[in-house]
């Protein structure tokens, strides 16, 4: 019987398919190929071999890939059995994995062996669930940069950085009669510049990489029959909102995911704002005020030909102080005008015809821009908000550590801090709890 720590799992996704995976590691999973294949097979090499039960019949015939230690995915001794993908066959072959001894493997436990065992850092291992969630080529891209270790090596760079100007700091705490000549002689202010400007150039990249990732949320608000579900349609290219010339159709939020140069956008059409006596109306209109709340730009959608009415402005009073707008003039197929964009007091105005499409285009651009994406995605890595958390803490020690230039003690301190901050990203610095919530999120046989 093979060891408590070997783990097993179906590595192909749940249904129908022509190959399907079962994942097995651990360092006493030799004890396991016998009796599970009749033989061991040759490392690195596929195989066709049959996988047998416990009377030596076989359950299923396929590929065998055998990886020893530590030359594996995990670092352990890896098994990968690739059969026919029906479900009834891999359950068979997982139950015949665990009456060998393996268990079943929790989500996402290979790749926090392979984190564990030194084969992927923690912001590689996050990418690698990114790039399985990646919902635009451009995530995919970015995730697999993030994957190979482009993030983590600025990072590493970054701590570099730190942890030679902390030697300076501490040499002056040794000898503080000499200190700031020390300092000075070795450049320490221009150094701090320096590396406090790379952080905030790796924080933008981050930046970039955390919407590729989550997204933006988009909230299409306005008064009722303004024209926000044909706009919705005309940014979806399909008709999933119904219009009516009736005041009043949309009554829940409707949801429709676009992918912008890549970025996802969650275009949210809402209830039209205004005073309802219908029961059903005012329940949609509670929710439109809920999702505004939670979203990170709103399309306020105006009648071009009424311009902001009375009641426009009261919607615009409504919106959250910090929250991104852009006023959407709608109908110039009916008012006669032309298509464009301009700045004016309240914002950003964009002139379009939902009905015919004209000015649309631009109108995506500008949702681009007010949601913070800047076009190109050199340079972007898939970050995460614990990323950007952690970037921005050390950003902050390091204005702090120029504060605190000549008082040697302090300073050492913020630049301790900062580094702290910076391995978190990488985890040289993680406490147990996270990793159990990081890799808790990934899927099964990953």
């Amino acid at each position: 019987m093979a060891e408590p720590d070997l783990i097993a799992a179906v590595a192909t996704a749940p249904g129908l398919g022509a190959i399907g995976v079962v994942r097995i590691s651990g360092s006493s999973l030799r004890e396991l190929l016998v009796p599970l294949l009749g033989r061991e097979p040759a490392p690195r090499r596929g195989v066709l071999m049959d996988f047998l039960d416990s009377q030596g019949q076989a359950i299923d015939q396929g590929l065998v890939i055998y990886f020893p230690a530590p030359h594996s995915y995990t670092g352990e001794h890896v098994l990968e059995l690739q059969g026919h993908g029906g479900p009834a066959v891999l359950q068979r072959l997982l139950k015949r994995c665990v009456e060998l001894g393996a268990r079943l493997a929790e989500p996402g436990e290979f790749t926090q062996r392979a984190f564990l065992n030194g084969k992927l850092d923690l912001a590689q291992a996050e990418s690698v669930a990114d790039l399985i969630e990646a919902r635009s080529e451009a995530a995919a891209r970015s995730a697999l940069r993030s994957l190979k270790g482009a993030f983590s090596q600025e990072i590493h760079s970054l701590v570099a950085d730190v942890t030679t100007l902390r030697m300076l700091v501490e040499a002056c705490i040794d000898f503080p009669e000499e200190g700031i000549e020390q300092l000075e002689a070795a450049s320490a202010r221009p150094r701090l510049k320096a590396l406090l400007d790379r952080v905030q150039a790796v924080e933008s990249a981050a930046r970039q990489g955390s919407l590729l990732r989550e997204g933006a949320r988009v909230a299409l608000i306005g008064r009722p029959n303004v024209g926000k579900s044909s706009l919705l349609n005309r940014l979806a290219g399909e008709d999933v909102a119904i219009v009516t010339h009736i005041p009043g159709t949309t009554r829940d939020v409707i949801r429709q995911e676009l992918v912008l140069d890549g970025v996802p956008i969650y275009i949210l059409d809402t209830a039209g704002l205004r005073e309802a006596r219908d029961p059903i109306e005012r329940l949609g209109i509670d929710r439109t005020r809920e999702v505004i709340r939670s979203a990170d730009l709103a399309l306020v959608v105006v009648d071009v030909r009424e311009g902001l009415t009375v009641d426009d402005e009261t919607v615009l009073g409504e919106l959250p102080s910090g929250l991104e707008k852009i006023i959407v003039l709608n109908k110039i197929d009916l008012s006669g005008g032309s298509a464009g964009a301009s700045e004016s007091p309240r914002g950003c105005e964009v002139r379009v015809s939902a009905l015919s499409g004209e000015g649309v285009d631009m109108l995506r651009s500008e949702i681009l821009r007010a949601v913070g994406w800047r076009t190109g995605e050199e340079g972007v890595f898939l970050a995460r908000a614990r990323h950007l958390e952690a970037l921005r803490a050390a950003a902050l020690h390091l204005v702090r550590a120029g504060e605190r230039y000549g008082e040697f003690e302090l300073f050492a301190e913020e630049l301790r801090l900062a580094q702290e901050a910076l391995g978190e990203i990488t985890g040289e610095v993680t406490a147990d709890d996270l990793l159990g919530q990081i890799f808790a999120r990934f899927c099964i046989g990953k």
